[in-house]
């Protein structure tokens, strides 16, 4: 059965699919947008899905381009941050080293409940026009070469359906529907594993210690930050959700923690008994309230294409994922949708698109490339309480600092700026290199000192001023000159991380925190006189 032609037709109905129609139909409301999701909906509370925890590009995406602030601020949680223990093999967490905030930076992010969200982008697309029909099982995808409507056969209840679309986009998760029929995978070079689980109750690491170790945070609420127990190799993420249950997963370098170690409830129980004996004490009691248990092997992948002139995309995890930790897999949501929008914009105007998709395809794939440097070969240090927090101060600072500048002032397909850019953003990229193999070879797979501490990001003032400043509103001129001084900044971070490799490898970590909070770069500097 022939069910008629569609302007978009958009292969899943997951994260990345709604928000696509949704922001589809908010900046182009005459674009006939269609969702085929193979699941019914409405989703349930908690649901079975990983992708829980927001940052900063992927959460002014959802409040700001979406226009979703409000169900954010009533149906989710504000995000207290990102905060780290170094505790492997500790039940006394409270008497390890801590990084993290004392109090919420001014630029927001969200845990978000994905049954809860997904449910409510549904609606929003309908509301907004978008067409949705859930419960289809994509079965055909016949992509037509230049001019031609792509077709798309699916199944509803048992009934074949046709469709016609002018654009195609593949946001069908791992499914890979473009992905596997074009034959774009992609290996890349980090091996991890992970698994996780969701129990309905409240895991509160707040009960874990004393009235004054609670006082160090305003407010007292650390169950509302993502947190991360780590170790050598490893790390395990506590995200509250806000139908009250917590999601709790372990990622692990495929080598230092075999899958096989931890993929099964009981497997992970008796791991983390080990690993993290405080988590796993807070659980035990909770064996009765599990919701669902999933392992994944080998989740970071990439993707040979994911733009089109031919009038096909991929965005999501459909295309390319890096890693959870820090949490970017709304980001690239954001930046995926991004770039597909502008090019069906352009598109539906009659403009020729094949040179722009080719350039947004590249800087998507530059800002995976970049980023994936702060995870590969990485994870043996995440363990390391002297070297691993100095490694999260310069990985903000490289991601407030360049690529989110980019995403906040709407400037993402502004070529030209890139291409005046073009060599302080090289710089950018070469510092990062070289300070993830820096401190990977200072901290080696060794845990380092672990004093009782709290490393407290608020206390470093040209840190919070990179968050703030998220917030401000530039012109090109003004971007430029920023990323310029960012620049500068990073210069001076990196020689002062040098330094601290150098000289301080005994130091606690607080003293080197202290030269970190002590970098300065004034704002009229330039990279050439930073160099």
């Amino acid at each position: 059965m022939d069910a008629g032609h569609s302007d978009v037709l958009i292969l899943g109905g997951g994260l990345a699919g709604l928000s696509l129609a949704i922001q589809l139909r908010r900046e182009q409301p005459a674009l006939r947008v269609r969702v085929l999701e193979r699941l019914r909906h409405p989703a349930p509370a908690a649901a079975f899905k990983v992708g829980e925890s927001t940052v900063e590009i992927g959460a002014h995406y959802f409040d700001t381009v979406l226009g979703l602030r409000e169900h954010l601020e009533q149906a989710q949680l504000r995000k207290f941050g990102f905060r780290f223990f170094f505790s492997d093999g500790r039940d006394d967490v409270t008497a390890t080293t801590e990084l993290g905030v004392s109090a919420v930076f001014p630029t927001p992010s969200y845990q978000i409940d994905r049954g809860i969200f997904e449910n409510f982008l549904a609606l929003r697309a309908q509301e907004l026009g978008a067409e949705f029909i859930d419960g289809a099982t994509v079965r055909q995808v016949e992509l037509a070469g230049t001019g031609a409507a792509h077709r798309v056969q699916y199944e509803r209840d048992g009934a074949l359906q046709q469709v016609q679309a002018r654009w195609v986009i593949d946001a069908a998760g791992r499914t890979g529907l473009i992905k596997r029929r074009r034959g774009l995978e992609k290996a890349n070079g980090h091996d991890a594993n992970a698994a996780w689980f969701r129990v309905a109750a409240r895991v509160s690491i707040d009960d874990w210690g004393d009235a004054a170790w609670r006082a160090r945070c305003t407010p007292p609420e650390r169950w509302r930050s993502t947190n991360h127990l780590c170790g050598p190799g490893y790390w395990v993420w506590m995200i509250p959700l806000a139908s009250g249950s917590h999601s709790i997963g372990i990622v692990a370098d495929a080598r230092l923690h075999p899958l096989e170690t931890y993929n099964s409830y009981d497997k992970a129980m008796d791991w983390l008994a080990h690993h993290q004996p405080r988590l796993h004490r807070a659980l035990e009691p909770l064996r009765p309230a599990l919701q669902d248990f999933r392992f994944l092997r080998h989740f970071s992948n990439d993707c040979a294409q994911v733009f089109s002139a031919e009038r096909w995309a991929i965005s999501g995890i459909a295309g390319l994922f890096l890693d959870p930790f820090y949490s970017p897999g709304s980001d690239y949501i954001a930046i995926a949708n991004t770039y597909i929008a502008d090019l069906i914009a352009r598109d539906s105007r009659g403009e020729p698109i094949a040179r722009l998709a080719r350039r947004y395809e590249q800087l998507y794939f530059s800002f995976y490339r970049n980023t994936m440097a702060l995870y590969e070969g990485q994870y043996p240090m995440f363990g390391h309480a002297q070297w691993m927090p100095v490694k999260v101060v310069w990985d903000y600072a490289y991601y407030w600092g360049v690529l989110c500048q980019f995403f906040f002032q709407e400037r993402l397909t502004d070529l030209g700026l890139f291409a005046r850019l073009a060599t302080p953003l090289a710089r950018c990229e070469a510092l990062n290199r070289e300070v993830q193999a820096l401190l990977r070879t200072a901290a080696g797979s060794a845990t380092g000192r672990n004093d009782a501490q709290m490393l407290d990001q608020v206390r470093m003032a040209w840190f919070g001023e990179l968050n703030r400043g998220l917030r401000d509103r530039l012109d090109a001129d003004a971007l430029a000159e920023r990323i310029e001084h960012h620049a500068a900044m990073l210069e001076a971070l990196a020689a002062a991380i040098r330094t601290l490799v150098a000289t301080r490898a005994d130091a606690c970590t607080q003293a080197l925190f202290d030269v970190l909070a002590a970098v300065r770069v004034e704002p009229s500097a330039t990279l050439a006189a930073a160099s």
